[in-house]
């Protein structure tokens, strides 16, 4: 990202797949780098993976481990 921190933090953020084998990877990397990981929210079983955190400007970023279209598939099957 370019440009000043933001000055607060939000929900809004940016959203990268990753295969549901390498979270933990990730999160051990992230958790290296010194970026504050959040806690997971609740899921629904089969909707994939998530890990979210901030970096060091207040950017909201997460990993998960399935695309929308699968996720939108999993909430209208349950």
């Amino acid at each position: 990202m370019e440009g000043a921190p933001l000055p607060t933090r939000t929900y809004n953020h940016i959203a990268l797949k990753v295969d549901d084998n390498d979270i933990e990877t990730y999160h051990e990397k992230i958790t290296a780098f010194g970026f504050e990981v959040l806690p997971g929210r609740p899921r629904v079983q089969g909707e994939g993976q998530s890990l979210y955190f901030y970096d060091h400007d207040n950017h909201l970023f997460e990993l998960h481990s399935s695309t929308l279209e699968q996720r939108l598939h999993r909430y209208a099957n349950n």
